[in-house]
C-alpha cells in the first residue's frame, strides 16, 4: 500500500510542494494527488496585468505534471475531516471523498471585503482569475475620462493602480490608502513611488479610510467621497473558510497554526503552507500572505514530510525575507530591500532595471511551478511501513530505510 499524500490547492505553494515531494520520495512508495478547482495554474502575482488587458500564457496542470508522479485532480474541496483523514470534494461527476495519510493544505486565500458595506455589490477584486477577468471586461467597456478608484495602499493596490493607469491613460485613476503612500518603504522607495504616480497621473488620497462603496463613489471616514465608476478593492486577503470548520487548530482569522516544519500543531498528519498557514519567520514575526512566503514554506514542508517518512534529517532553514518586488506598470519597478523580518532598509532599486528584476522573479516563480521536478536534486528514498497506527486503523506509519 502506498503512502497517500494529498495536496489541496495548486497555487504557488501547493504546486511547488507537490513537485518537490515527487522529487524526494520513491514513486513506488507514495501516491501524490494534487487537488485544484481549476485545470490551469494561475499566476496570481500577475492578476493586475490580466485585469489591465494583457494576455497571460495558459499553464495546464495536466501538462505541467505529466510524467512527474503527481496526479492532478480537478475538484473543488468542500471539507476536511482531519480526525478521519479524509477530504470531501465536488467533481464533475458529483460528490466524493479522498483519504490521505499526509495532507498538505494549500488552499490559499481570496479577497477580503473587511465587512465594508457595498463592497460585495459594487467593488471588483483581483485576488483570483475570475475577479481579474470581470474587472478586465468592465474596464474595456469604460469610456474615456471615467473614474477608477483603487482602494488599498499595499503592494496589490499599488501594482493595480499603476498597471491600469499605464494601460488606460484616458481614465482618471486614483488610489485611496489608509496611511501614507508607500509608508512601509524606505525614503528612496517612497520618493520613487510618488514620482511614478505623478508621471502616470494617479491621484492619491492618503489617510482615507473607506467606510462604504456605492455604485458611483466610495465614502470615506471623514464624511467625504471619491467618485468611482469602477472601484477595485485591494485591502488584503482572507483565507479559505474550510480550515476554520475543521478540528485543526487555527487562529482567529482561520489560518492553520504550524510549527517550523509547517506541520499542524494539533494534527501531525497535516501540513499547511502559503496564505492558509500561520507560520513565523525571523524574530518570531508572522509571515505575510505572499508568494515570497509561500514558496519557501512549500520547500520546508516538502522536505520535512520526506524526512519524516524516510528517517532523514529535518530541515532547519529559517524563513526570511530579502526584498519586496513591486511592478509599477510594464516599464517601471521598485525593489525594496528588507531585513529578514521584512522591515525596509535604506537600499532600493528603481526604474527599468527594477522592472526587469521583478519580471525575472515572476518568471522564475512560474518556471518553478511549471518544472516541478527540475532544479531539485534527486534524492528519492524508500519508505518502510510499520504496524498500523492505533489512532487510525488501517493507516500505516512510515519510517526510513535506504537511499535509492
Amino acid at each position: 500500500m502506498q503512502h497517500r499524500i494529498v495536496v489541496l490547492g495548486a497555487g504557488y505553494a501547493g504546486a511547488i510542494a507537490a513537485g518537490r515531494l515527487a522529487r524526494r520520495l520513491h514513486p513506488e512508495d507514495v501516491a501524490i494527488t494534487l487537488v485544484n478547482a481549476e485545470p490551469d495554474f494561475v499566476e496570481r502575482v500577475r492578476m493586475h496585468q490580466l485585469a489591465a488587458g494583457q494576455e497571460l500564457r495558459p499553464r495546464p496542470l495536466a501538462e505541467m505534471f505529466a510524467g512527474t508522479g503527481v496526479e492532478p485532480r480537478l475538484a473543488k474541496v468542500t471539507g476536511v475531516d482531519a480526525d478521519r483523514g479524509t477530504v470531501a470534494v465536488e467533481t464533475a461527476d458529483g460528490a466524493g471523498e479522498l483519504a490521505y495519510d499526509t495532507l498538505v493544505y494549500a488552499l490559499g486565500s481570496g479577497w477580503n471585503d473587511q465587512g465594508v458595506p457595498g463592497t460585495a455589490e459594487h467593488a471588483h477584486d483581483i485576488a483570483g482569475r475570475a475577479g481579474a477577468l470581470r474587472l478586465r471586461e468592465r474596464l474595456a467597456r469604460l469610456e474615456a475620462g471615467r473614474a477608477v478608484v483603487v482602494v488599498g495602499g499595499g503592494l496589490t493596490g499599488v501594482e493595480a493602480a499603476t498597471e491600469i493607469a499605464e494601460a488606460r491613460p484616458d481614465l482618471d485613476v486614483s488610489l485611496a490608502a489608509n496611511g501614507g503612500l508607500g509608508d512601509w518603504l524606505s525614503p528612496k522607495g517612497r520618493g520613487h513611488l510618488r514620482k511614478v504616480f505623478g508621471r502616470l497621473g494617479i491621484t492619491v488620497h492618503e489617510h482615507a479610510t473607506v467606510t462604504a462603496v456605492e455604485a458611483d463613489r466610495v465614502v470615506t471616514a471623514d464624511g467625504g467621497s471619491v467618485p468611482a465608476a469602477v472601484t477595485v478593492w485591494t485591502t488584503g486577503f482572507a483565507v479559505h473558510p474550510i480550515a476554520r470548520a475543521t478540528a485543526l487548530e487555527v487562529t482567529d482569522t482561520g489560518r492553520i497554526v504550524v510549527d517550523g516544519t509547517m506541520r499542524s500543531v494539533s494534527h501531525p498528519d497535516v501540513y499547511a503552507i502559503g496564505d492558509a498557514a500561520m507560520a513565523t519567520g525571523v524574530a518570531g514575526r508572522p509571515l505575510r500572505m505572499s508568494c515570497a512566503s509561500g514558496v519557501p514554506m512549500a520547500w520546508q514542508a516538502a522536505d520535512a514530510i520526506a524526512a519524516r517518512l524516510t528517517g532523514g534529517k529535518l530541515p532547519n532553514v529559517p524563513l526570511r525575507y530579502f526584498n519586496q518586488c513591486v511592478s509599477l506598470g510594464r516599464g517601471e519597478g521598485l525593489i525594496q530591500y528588507v531585513t529578514g523580518d521584512d522591515r525596509a532598509v535604506r537600499a532600493a532599486l528603481t526604474g527599468r532595471l527594477a522592472a526587469f528584476y521583478k519580471e525575472l522573479v515572476c518568471k522564475g516563480a512560474a518556471w518553478g511551478v511549471a518544472n516541478p521536478t527540475l532544479g531539485v536534486p534527486s534524492r528519492r528514498r524508500r519508505v518502510v511501513r510499520q504496524p498500523d497506527r492505533p489512532d487510525r486503523p488501517g493507516r500505516p506509519d512510515q519510517v526510513a530505510e535506504a537511499v535509492v
